[in-house]
């Protein structure tokens, strides 16, 4: 069922700055936009949405970067011999301020942020439309897509940078740059737009599929109040979820045709169809035909096998779980629609060696003899399986260990595994957990980040160069200290 692209209109060049600058926002160039003048239709209130979902897709973000930096440093990858020098400074915490992909996330995310803002800001002009041109309703749910989105952009700055400059967009931003805003108060931005989208979205059934719905900003909201240890909070926003169930098969999360499927609570689209060509010129800025991501190339076994799964990953996995066969491949497993079968030399590495696995998930071969350089297969950025599992841990907290197994059976049930017994104690429940959510998520870009908020980062990542103290943030880019008055060296994040 393909697909439901957000398509998105010229103007967007009037949004490529970065977060030390807003000068760009000042449209009063004729020859520019207006809000002014710009805001009289819904085509145009929606296709200032559309822009500020763009930004989502260059390769700074989910396109290609985000996916290298965390499956690295969450050591769920092993990187085979010709994989790029700036990847590899993710698995050996080499990485630091001058790195471009760390600047290159850091202004797509404000890039995002400054189009997500030019319609929070405009929202008085949208609300004058008359409701002949606008109900209440779709003025509130397209304001509600643009704060899920902000929200969406500060939360991936804010767990990589810690602190960050917020930017409103308001009219009190500082156009040479705003100060490092704490972290408590960047929560608190996205706790608030998040609650304003929950409110005001569409359910998912009523939407079209590729946009922010109530249950993805309920969901988002849960995982915000999960990580600052906020159990019962977090546990409200889950329990307001509605209409979602697990795919019957695992694999259906990952394939492109079955994309927006009942699992799926928030997708980052994608679709070669509607172009690439800009892919490699628009690495933050959202721009031009970029509809496609470089993960099944980069990830894939017969074509670039930068990286594969690390072993440690491999023998996480119980036998008989079938999440096994939908995350790897292995030798004598079919491809190319059943026409092609994987042979051990296939998974032989850059010198030599057979690896035992290789990565399934995201990857073309199922319906191809290999990998064309871009896929259109959509990310998956929140799943009813990781929400069922942060249920669990919320449960095993403030509620019940009976609850909490409950949930995390549902998921081990799927995968075709026995029921934990209902007796374990809190202890055993969240080792479980810990588990679960590392098969289950395996190569979704949430292990580091668990591993994090639980404490165990240190000890799952020893030998790895990975130090406490430091390595649990990225550096404030270079470029940013160099050009916001505001922020200097006595800012950077520790260690850096």
């Amino acid at each position: 069922m393909k697909k439901y692209i957000l398509i998105i209109i010229a103007f967007l060049g009037v949004f490529t700055i970065n977060s030390c600058s807003e000068d760009d926002l000042e449209l009063s160039n004729p020859n520019q936009l207006s809000p002014d003048t710009f805001f009289s239709t819904e085509s145009q209130v929606e296709s200032s949405v559309n822009a500020a979902y763009a930004n989502l897709q260059p390769f700074g973000l989910y396109g290609r970067v985000m996916f290298y930096m965390m499956d690295n440093m969450a050591h769920e990858n092993s990187g085979n011999g010709q994989q790029e020098g700036d990847k590899v400074t993710f698995a050996d915490f080499s990485f630091d301020s001058s790195l471009p992909s760390i600047k290159d996330y850091w202004d797509g995310c404000y890039r995002g942020i400054n189009k997500a803002n030019f319609v929070i800001s405009n929202a008085e002009k949208i609300n004058e439309l008359p409701e002949g041109t606008l109900t209440a309703a779709k003025k509130a749910k397209y304001i509600g897509e643009a704060r899920f989105l902000r929200a969406h952009y500060y939360w991936l700055l804010v767990n990589r940078y810690g602190g960050v400059p917020i930017y409103l967009g308001d009219g009190t931003d500082n156009t040479e740059g705003q100060p490092r805003s704490t972290k408590a108060a960047v929560i608190e931005l996205i706790i608030d737009d998040l609650k304003y989208a929950a409110t005001n979205l569409y359910d998912k059934g009523a939407e079209t599929p590729g946009r922010a719905t109530k249950g993805a900003a309920q969901a988002f909201l849960g995982k915000v109040y999960l990580y600052q240890k906020s159990y019962g909070l977090a546990l409200a926003e889950f329990n307001k979820l509605s209409g979602y169930a697990l795919e019957t098969n695992y694999y259906d999360n990952f394939m492109e045709e079955t994309e927006h499927g009942v699992e799926s609570i928030f997708e980052v689209e994608y679709d070669i169809a509607l172009g690439t060509e800009q892919f490699w010129w628009s690495p933050v800025n959202g721009t031009g035909p970029i509809n496609a991501t470089k993960r099944g190339q980069d990830y894939g076994v017969l074509d670039w096998f930068n990286v594969y799964p690390s072993d440690d990953l491999v023998a996480e996995f119980e036998a008989g779980d079938k999440r096994f066969a939908g995350s790897f491949y292995v030798a004598g497993d079919t491809y190319n629609n059943g026409d092609n079968t994987f042979v051990e030399l296939d998974f032989a590495e850059n010198g030599g060696n057979i690896r035992p696995a290789a990565w399934k998930k995201y990857q073309n071969y199922y319906k191809q003899p290999s990998e064309n350089g871009e896929s259109g297969i959509n990310v998956k950025v929140l799943r009813y399986s990781d929400v069922l599992l942060m249920m669990a841990e919320c449960e095993n907290e403030v509620g019940s260990q009976a609850s909490a197994i409950g949930y995390i059976n549902k998921v081990r049930t799927r995968a075709g595994l026995a029921d934990l017994d209902v007796s374990l104690s809190k202890d055993a429940v969240f080792k479980a957990i810990v588990h679960e959510r590392k098969v289950e998520l395996a190569g979704e870009q949430v292990r580091f980040d668990d591993m994090l908020r639980w404490g165990i980062a240190a000890t799952e990542l020893a030998g790895t160069n990975f130090q406490v103290g430091k390595n649990e943030l990225w550096p404030i880019p270079d470029a940013e200290i160099s050009s916001n008055i505001n922020i200097n060296s006595e800012d950077q994040n520790p260690g850096f």
